[in-house]
This record gives structure tokens, sequence and C-alpha cells, in this order.
């Protein structure tokens, strides 16, 4: 435990960010359930974790009887949230989500310091499909809720994995993304599968992409697809009425889902039409900066709010809340090596991040309460 725990324990653990649009509107009336007509989920594997209190108050509670149509925007552990989010009862679902995530172990096949991609894919689809059951019919026609799962599908020579071409189109996606963003879509093109009913009402045309209508018969492999790290996981094809090629994790196209939101409220500007309240997004992270894809963490230049971002509400914890976690940060990837031969330390280190992370469900329920006396600070 930091040092700076004393101190983090008498203030507040979430921070409340919001564009210009989004702040204004929260000046008059705070934050209301039916002003909200997306919430995004990041990628960012086991950081995602501590945003389980905010998933189950969000979904459990606040939104549950919100009238207006919710889009529900997710990549990587992010599209595994939100499609927990459709289920017809989301809070013990979420408990298990964190559960599940929290206990993986993948033990490496013999002459092996990692376990290899297939046996991470073989055993996280095995995962998926338990965890979802028999209840995927049910989330993708929710009555008020539109599931939308982002993948990254290769073109050209990452149309196929590969021993050797995976590595070089990777290496040519960065150098591609590194120039120009959306030189990107050159080797990798956002994927977007979305379930039946309202449109996602978001301009894509800042990168190349395609969009593929969700379906029973391709919710696993493109929720899959969504977490399969290169590398890590194997990339998935043959994804039924997607176009063929390999898909990859939805965070390199869209790390953190840097889209243009404004264009909801007409003309990308995020101005409502006259006498209409703006359509927001909630964008629960564990982060203030929204990344735009996983080629850009390095690029920091890239990580500045944009007007694509005017009416984005981003609900993040404190910088001092974190040091005060275990090991003084989020859970994250490390800590799969950090914990290699201890599962039981790495179980005990994120189930305290967890526990300690219902700080920021209780101080959003707060914030929520201030009304339009609520602090938000710039995003």
């Amino acid at each position: 435990m930091s040092l700076l725990a004393p101190i983090a324990a008498h203030r507040p653990a979430l921070r409340v960010y919001a564009g210009p649009t989004a702040r204004a509107h929260l000046a008059e009336f705070g934050l209301r359930p039916q002003d909200i007509r997306v919430v995004a989920a990041a990628a960012g594997g086991p950081k995602g974790l501590v945003l389980g209190p905010i998933d189950r108050f969000l979904f459990g509670q606040w939104l549950r009887e919100a009238p207006q149509t919710l889009h529900l925007v997710g990549a990587s552990i992010g599209a595994w949230r939100m499609a927990t989010a459709a289920l017809r009862d989301p809070v013990p679902a979420f408990e298990r989500l964190q559960h599940e995530y929290i206990h993986q172990h993948y033990a490496a096949e013999p002459g092996r310091t990692m376990p290899s991609p297939g046996l991470v894919s073989r055993t996280f689809a095995r995962t998926l499909e338990a965890f979802f059951g028999g209840e995927i019919e049910s989330l993708l026609v929710h009555p008020r809720r539109r599931l939308h799962v982002v993948a990254s599908r290769g073109r050209h020579i990452l149309a196929r994995e590969g021993l050797l071409r995976t590595p070089l189109g990777y290496l040519g996606a960065f150098a591609a993304n590194a120039l120009r963003r959306r030189w990107l879509g050159a080797w990798l093109e956002r994927a977007v599968f979305s379930s039946p009913g309202e449109a996602l009402p978001v301009d894509l045309d800042d990168l190349r992409h395609h969009r593929t209508a969700l379906t029973p018969g391709n919710f696993r492999p493109a929720l899959l697809a969504s977490c399969s790290i290169p590398f890590v996981l194997e990339a998935v094809a043959g994804i039924p009425g997607a176009p063929p090629g390999a898909y990859w994790d939805g965070g390199i196209t869209d790390y953190h889902l840097h889209w243009n939101y404004a264009s909801m409220n007409g003309q990308g500007l995020g101005a409502p039409g006259p006498g209409k309240a703006p359509s927001l997004v909630l964008y629960p992270h564990f982060q203030q900066a929204l990344v735009p894809g996983w080629l850009d963490k390095a690029l920091t230049h890239r990580h500045r709010a944009t007007p694509f971002l005017d009416n984005v509400v981003v609900l993040a914890p404190d910088p001092q809340w974190i040091g005060a976690l275990p090991n003084g940060k989020l859970p994250d990837r490390s800590d799969f090596r950090r914990y290699a031969r201890d599962l039981p330390g790495r179980v005990k280190a994120w189930g305290r991040a967890v526990a300690e992370s219902e700080r920021l469900a209780d101080d959003l329920a707060a914030a929520i309460a201030r009304g339009p006396a609520v602090a938000v600070l710039p995003l």
C-alpha cells in the first residue's frame, strides 16, 4: 500500500471530465440518465477491472429505466463489458466477469515460459462461450440497448496471420500510423459489429471502416476477435457475415475509442438543434486521456482532447487514488509477468484494487446527486 493512502482516503477517488458542450450542459442540469445516448468502453485489459463497480451502478440502477436507446460501444475488455451490460440481469453478470478476469490463468505448455497464442485463444473462447451461454439471442434484441463490438481487420499482408507476415505487417502499420493516423487504414481497418435496431449515430469516416450486423452466428467470434491481442492470441478468421480477413483486438485501431461523437449533434460541432439538449456520451474510463489507437500510445501529441469529444463526459479515477493501489498502479498486463509464478499474489493484488474501486461508484452517485453543482474538469 502506498504512503499516499491516508491522503487519498480524504479526497474523492473519482474525477468527472467533460468537453465544452457537455460541460455547459452539466452546469445547467447535472448528470441525467435521459441525456446519455452512447456509453463507451475502452480496451486496456486488466485496467478495466476497476470500472466494475461503476458498471454495476450504471446498468443496474442509474440507466436501468432510461427511456431512450443506449448505444453500447466497446473494444477488447470494453466489448466484453458492454455485452454484459446488454444482458437481462447485468449486475450479477458484471460480478462474474470480474471474478473470471481476476482468476484467469494460462499454464504454459512444456518447454515454454509463456503460453502459446493458440492455447490462450482456445481457453478464452471457452470462457466467453460459458459466460454468455444461452443469452446471446436475448442480449442482441434488448429493447433499449444496442451493442457495438469493435475489432481490427487486417488488410493486404495482414489479411492472413503468419509467422513472418504478421510482424512485418504490424511494422508497416506502425510506420504508416506514425506519419498519419488515417494511413493506418491501409494496413488495418476498423470493424464494427452492431446488434439489430437503431443504427450507431456516430460518424466513423475518420478511419477506414466497415460495419457488420451482429448476429447469434457471429457474436462469439466477433467478441473473441475484439479481445485478440496480436502475438498473445491468434487472429480470428472466417467471421460469418463479415468481409474476409484476419481480425484482431479492437484496441489496435481504437484503443480508447476517440471517435467523432460530436457528429451525433449535427455538423460534427457538438451543438444541438434549437431547443434541444445535446446527446451526451458517458465514458467510464481508467484515465483522463482518450488515446486514439494502440499504436498511438507513444505519440503523446495525439492524446489531447479534440472537437470530436465536445459532448463526452469521462469518469476517471483520481491519479492520487491510483497511487494508493497495490504496486502503486492500476492492474495491467505487466502483472501477468510480475506474478508469473504467483497466481494467488496476482489474484490478491487485483482483488484489492477492485475492492478499493467501490469508492468510484460511491463518488459517482454523490456527483449525480449534486446536480448542476457537480464538479467538472475540462477534458
